[in-house]
This record gives C-alpha cells, structure tokens and sequence, in this order.
C-alpha cells in the first residue's frame, strides 16, 4: 500500500468534518466556547450618560470665574439617580457609576475642590463640557452586533454577553471524543503488571490533548484482543453518540490486529491507512456514520503524535474553534541525516536567546515507545521526505508542543 503525505491526510481528514451544531447554555458555563450565532445587544451600555470619576457634577458654564462657590443640593451613587435638575450655580456630590443629573454636562473631580461651609464647596477648576461624563451609549447601543458567529468566548468577550444581558447564550456543541485502548498486555494505573503485561498510558495523553481544544472525552478503558470485546466496545461508543471514535493499538497487520476488520463489519468507510510518517505511519482513519474515527498506533509517542498533528485541528474544526497549534522557525542545535520518504517529527529541546531567537536540539534516541524524551521535547523538529542531510545551524521548522 502507498503511503499517504501527511498534508494530504490531513486535507482528507478535515474534508469530513464540519462544526457541529448548537446547543443554549448558562453564560456561566459559557467560557471557552465558541458563540453559534451572532450576539447582538440586547440593551444600551450605559444606558444612561454615568459619571467617570468620585467628584461634583456641575454645568461648566458656572466656573468662568475661580475659585466659584457651588451650593451642594444632594447627591447621586452608582444605582442611585439624584432626582432633580441643576439650576445656576448648584451641584451635586457624585460618585463614579452614577446617573448625571439632569442640568449638568461636566464632572469637577474630588481633587479639584474644597468643602466651603455647609452645603456648599469651592472649585478650583473649570471642567470643559463633557469632562469625566461617560454619554449613553459609549460602550454599545441595543441592536449592535457585539460577538460573531464562531468567535471564540473569552474572558473580554463573556463579560460583554452579561453586559449585554445574555444569561443564556448559543454555542457550538462540544465535540465527544470517545477513547479505546486494545490490548491484552494493558493494564490500567495502579494494577500489578505480570511479566508478559505492561501499564496502559497512551489514553490519558491522548484525552488531555482532546479537553485542551475543546472536547468533551469519555475513556471507555481497555478492549482485549477479541472481535467480541471490539464489537462491545463499537457498541457503547454508539449508545453515547459520539463524534469521535479513537482507537489506540490494533490498527497495524498483525493477527491480533482487528480494529480494521471489526469496524469495517460494523460498517465503517475507511478512508485511508498509512501515513508516510513517523513516529505514527499506521494510522486510520475513516466514518461510521455521521462519527469520525481514528485509529492511532499503539506505541505512546506514535498515538501523541499523531494526536497533535490529526486529532487537535479535527477537534477544533467540529467545534467551530481555530487550529491553534503553533508552527515556527528555529536553527537546529546538531546535524541531522538526509531523510528517507517519511515526514519525520523529531523530538527536541528548544532554547531562546535573549534576541528571541529559538534553537531546537534534537534528542539521540527517538524511538516511539520512550514517553520520558516526548515529556522533556518542547517540539518536534519537522523533518520532510526525502530532506537532503542538514547541518548544525541551519534553519528547520518546528511543532511547538508547550
């Protein structure tokens, strides 16, 4: 079997998918989701003209002349409106979030004034016209358009839905990425691993990687190296209605590799298998349904991997979220041999310099069962098929992983 570019799997895994649909939350729980529709205000922010600063409203026409004696005839606090208007020669002691009352257009600060006698004070300076008066309408006006369809809601962008009133809000729904481990040498964390067993770690990086791009995981454990356990397992994976079936082992061509033979019964497309890649060259991929399904490599390193490259900017694309992994330049740190027809991701070492300028030393071993190098690499080194040798200090491109 030919095996597939990279860029073009994941041209064809991407063609597949597409946002899901949209489900009314609390705004409360609204954070980090991606908004489903246009938000338009639903009130006007101030919706009254508010004072700026703790002082003295008054009409500035009064102050031509200082120090000018004012007759201080109430007071106004934020959610409470002095109810009156300001005649010649009058103000109102104001806090700042209060009503302007009507008949004033300036705000004399604090500073700018002394208590004279009683009921009465002395400025100090004459404010223009609109000085610390925040107008109705400064930070929105109701129908205005506040956030976009798509647009991620973020701390700025939650906070101005509540201020536009939005206690519920639309959002895209979380994609569910249902996780599998095969095996029968697995065992989870904290068992007493026999001598032909080993402990499974792949599934709780892999559902890391998944909650960090917005999805919701469901671990479904370990399946056993039978057709039964797999098909129990498609089974569940169907009853929770998820999105995302990912496999972790099984998808190569050895004998107790079934996860290609039970899902294609249960009537999975298969869209392709291979990737001229590594670590992680059997991978794959293909619909049951409406459901996406991955199938990743057993080896740890290989199904993190592959993780970051298909499984994050899927994930993203079925929440309506940007793919915000994060791609750079860098010199490398050592030489590196020409490259065979597989896309190679070298982990590595990244260092700054005090110029910004990144350095990525690549680890000597690489082998894709070696979590310790992957949990110390900051980045894979990006190395194309058929790279001709590269020296120390020449440029490479980098998959930034912290």
């Amino acid at each position: 079997m030919t095996l597939l570019p990279v860029a073009e799997a994941l041209r064809r895994l991407l063609g597949g998918a597409s946002r899901l649909s949209a489900e009314s939350i609390s705004i409360a729980d609204a954070a980090d989701r991606v908004a489903a529709a246009d938000l338009p205000a639903l009130r006007t922010q101030p919706p009254f003209a508010a004072s700026a600063m703790d002082g003295y409203a008054v009409r500035s026409g009064d102050l031509t002349t200082l120090p000018a004696r004012l007759k201080v005839i109430g007071s106004a606090a934020a959610g409470h409106r002095f109810d009156g208007e300001l005649a010649a020669g009058e103000t109102v002691r104001i806090f700042t979030g209060a009503p302007v009352p009507d008949g004033a257009d300036a705000i004399l600060i604090q500073e700018n004034a002394t208590v004279a006698d009683e009921g009465a004070i002395d400025a100090h300076e004459k404010p223009p016209a609109g000085r610390y008066v925040r107008p109705a309408g400064l930070d929105f006006e109701q129908g205005e358009t506040l956030i976009e369809k798509g647009q991620l809601l973020d701390s700025a962008r939650l906070s101005l839905a509540a201020a536009a009133n939005y206690p519920i809000l639309p959002v895209v729904r979380k994609p569910i990425v249902a996780i599998l481990a095969t095996g029968d040498e697995l065992l989870l964390p904290g068992a007493d691993p026999g001598p032909n067993q080993i402990i499974a770690s792949n599934s709780y990086g892999v559902a890391a990687i998944a909650a960090d791009c917005g999805a919701e995981t469901v671990d479904l454990g370990i399946a056993a190296d039978t057709k039964s356990a797999l098909h129990d397992a498609v089974q569940k994976v169907k009853d929770i209605k998820a999105d995302v079936f990912v496999t972790l082992g099984g998808a190569s061509v050895g004998e107790h590799d079934l996860v290609q033979e039970v899902l294609g019964k249960e009537g999975m497309a298969l869209d392709f298998w291979k990737i001229a890649m590594r670590p992680g060259k059997p991978l794959m991929y293909g619909t049951l349904g409406s459901m996406q399904f991955l199938g990743l490599p057993g080896n740890p390193v290989s199904s993190l991997v592959c993780s970051h490259l298909f499984l994050k900017p899927l994930i993203a694309k079925l929440a309506g979220r940007p793919d915000d992994r994060q791609f750079a330049e860098a010199t490398l740190g050592a030489d590196m041999p020409a490259n065979d027809q597989r896309e190679d991701y070298v982990r590595a070492e990244i260092s700054t310099n005090a110029e910004g300028e990144r350095t990525a030393l690549p680890f000597t071993v690489q082998d894709s069962s070696m979590l310790k190098v992957l949990a110390r690499a900051d980045c894979l080194i990006i190395r194309p098929p058929h790279a001709p040798e590269a020296k120390s200090g020449s440029q490479c491109k980098v998959l930034l992983l912290r």
